[in-house]
Formats: structure tokens, sequence, C-alpha cells
């Protein structure tokens, strides 16, 4: 998918449009583990293989796919030390700690609704069990 970069024009930022700048941001951080390595990185700067234990299921190729899609979008900076192994950080920048704030009222969304929602599960599977 081929997409204009933002120049101010409402159109560009709109969502609904399929070759937005806006549509690509929200697809690339609207996935599971890019809102998890956000919601990890918010209390602190994190290694790799700190956010690996964090992010419980994210295999290593997923957790550096994303951190690069993080970094590319600015969200996330990435600082290497000098050092033998080498050490590398990751941190969230401003506009990643603001997308963190509404990552935080996801998890309290769920939280809230969690109940429901399993209770909502278990009557479809019951109505749609053959």
């Amino acid at each position: 998918m081929v997409t204009q970069q933002l120049s101010g024009l409402p159109d560009e930022a709109n969502l609904r449009r399929a070759d937005s700048l806006a549509r690509e941001i929200f697809s690339d951080v609207a996935n599971k583990w890019a809102l998890l390595i956000i919601e990890s990185l918010g209390e602190r700067t994190l290694r790799f293989s700190e956010l690996r234990t964090e992010v419980e299921g994210i295999s290593h190729k997923m957790l550096t796919q994303n951190l690069r899609m993080l970094e590319r979008n600015g969200l996330v900076e990435r600082e290497v030390h000098p050092t033998v192994p080498p050490r590398v950080d990751y941190t969230l920048t401003p506009p990643g700690r603001a997308l963190r704030e509404t990552v935080d009222v996801m998890c309290d969304w769920t939280a809230r609704h969690l109940a429901h929602i399993e209770e909502s599960r278990v009557r479809f599977a019951e109505r749609t069990a053959p």
C-alpha cells in the first residue's frame, strides 16, 4: 500500500481513506503486541530481554518487528550502549507516552467489562453449538 505524506489536509488524516497516512499509523499501533509493548514501557526504560519477559508470549521476531515499527513511527527510542555484549534500551517518546494514556484507558475498559464479555461469550457458544 502506498501512503501519502500528511500535508495538513483533513482527507489525508482520515482513517477511513485506504491511502491515508493516518490509516497506516493506526494499523501499525492497533495490534496487541504494540499495545502491550507500549504498556510495558510506560513505567520505565527496558532492555530487549526485559521487554520479552514483560510481554508474555511474544516471540523474539515479533518483539523485534514491533519495536522497529514503533521506533519508525517515533513512539519508541532505542539507545545502544557500547558495551560487550551490547546493551540496548527502549523507552517511550513523548508521543509514545501520550499514546500510553489511551492504552491505559483501554486496559481499564477491559477490566471493567471482562465479566460481561465472558458471559456474552458463553451465551454465544451455547446458541451456536451444534
